[in-house]
């Protein structure tokens, strides 16, 4: 499992999926919030997971050129920013537009029917 994580379990959970993971929400919903397009996710996510690998060796030992630990970071990281930015903006879009969009879960949105006979 470390190899995979490029560190220990008990980091890794700390660290990437706490630590990072509110800074990974926190960045998903100011993403929805200021209208930026979903793309942007990814160079955002590798950007975070950089920088918990360099924790990861800076106070834990970790070794820096961990190719499995940055995708396990990036995939972990992204996962949660993207349900971050689809969730905000799903709220967003339904609230700005409450007479064309109604919440269709959480993450999405459908046209709101007319409620005419035509």
């Amino acid at each position: 499992m470390s190899e995979i994580l490029g560190t220990e379990p008990i980091p890794f959970l700390g660290m990437t999926i706490i630590l990072f993971g509110l800074a990974a929400a926190a960045t998903g919903q100011a993403l929805a919030r200021n209208w930026k397009p979903a793309w942007q996710i990814a160079p955002l996510t590798l950007l975070l997971a950089a920088a918990d690998r360099f924790l990861h060796y800076a106070l834990f030992a970790a070794p820096l050129d961990s190719f499995s630990g940055l995708l396990a970071a990036a995939a972990v990281l992204g996962l949660i920013m993207a349900v971050a930015f689809f969730h905000v903006r799903a709220r967003k879009v339904v609230r700005q537009y409450p007479w064309l969009y109604e919440p269709n879960g959480p993450l999405g949105w459908r046209a709101r029917q007319s409620g005419r006979a035509g």
